[in-house]
């Protein structure tokens, strides 16, 4: 199934996360989390930033370097040409 680990609530509804089970997840200081709450159970997943979800998220498509420079080049001209 996977880790499980009994930890106490404390003040302020504060719970301690296992070491283990925060790396497993990715999950480190100063990051946001999801939670829900589902049935009798209370749900938490990491939220990841825009970075970290590039870089660990899952993939839908694939875009090439040269697909992102002309888009760039595109993106840039709209900007920088004078308005006739």
């Amino acid at each position: 199934m996977g880790l499980k680990a009994e930890t106490r609530v404390g003040k302020r509804n504060t719970i301690c996360i296992p070491k283990a089970m925060a790396e497993r997840v990715g999950l480190r200081a100063g990051m946001k989390v999801l939670i829900t709450v589902e049935g009798d159970r209370i749900v938490m997943e990491p939220l990841l930033n825009p970075v970290s979800l590039a870089l660990r998220g899952e993939k839908y498509a694939t875009t090439s370097i040269e697909e992102v420079e002309t888009i760039s080049h595109e993106e840039q001209s709209r900007f920088t040409e004078n308005p006739s």
